[in-house]
């Protein structure tokens, strides 16, 4: 999930113009989603950035990535959370949401309990920052409701677009003698 972790970044940048200083609240399976663990890395390389972990305790972002984090920058700050609270939407920039993964669990009960513990919805929208955008590695499940598609901050499908650039050029870099 390297390459996630750079067109999300990528995405990032082109949607803010940097990453540095920006707010950024991961929701969901962040213990068994890789596509979470390489960008907190990749984003720990930026300057003054706040990294929120909203997740179910049983889905926490693991202690090493977090351990990982606070050892390359110190002055990233990372904040715990078992809510995605109103204070938390009014004051993010990146919402960044990932699904909760059937095949994860050992049974379908349990699965079943946690899966709609975070929707982004219309409701969800409106506690908001106007200029903030809403993230997705997709495919989604229920996670984020498709009523949100059409709202301008929505920016998963400029996501999947900015991937398919950021992939082609990293395959040219390694394909071709000549770039």
């Amino acid at each position: 999930h390297p390459s996630q972790a750079m067109l999300d970044t990528f995405t990032i940048r082109e949607e803010f113009g940097t990453v540095n200083g920006l707010t950024i609240t991961l929701v969901g399976d962040l213990r068994n989603g890789r596509t979470v663990h390489s960008l907190a890395r990749v984003i720990s390389q930026y300057k003054n950035v706040t990294l929120n972990y909203v997740s179910p305790p049983s889905l926490a972002m693991p202690e090493s990535i977090k351990r990982d984090v606070a050892l390359r920058a110190p002055y990233v700050i990372q904040n715990e959370y078992t809510a995605l609270s109103d204070d938390i939407l009014a004051s993010t920039d990146v919402l960044y949401i990932t699904r909760v993964q059937k095949e994860r669990f050992d049974s379908v009960d349990e699965y079943e309990a946690i899966k709609n513990s975070y929707v982004i919805d219309n409701s969800q929208m409106r506690k908001c920052k106007r200029n903030m955008i809403v993230m997705h590695p997709l495919p989604r499940v229920s996670e984020i409701a498709p009523e949100v598609d059409t709202d301008q901050r929505a920016a998963y499908f400029r996501q999947m677009q900015y991937g398919m650039f950021v992939r082609m050029a990293l395959l040219a870099l390694v394909l071709c003698r000549e770039f």
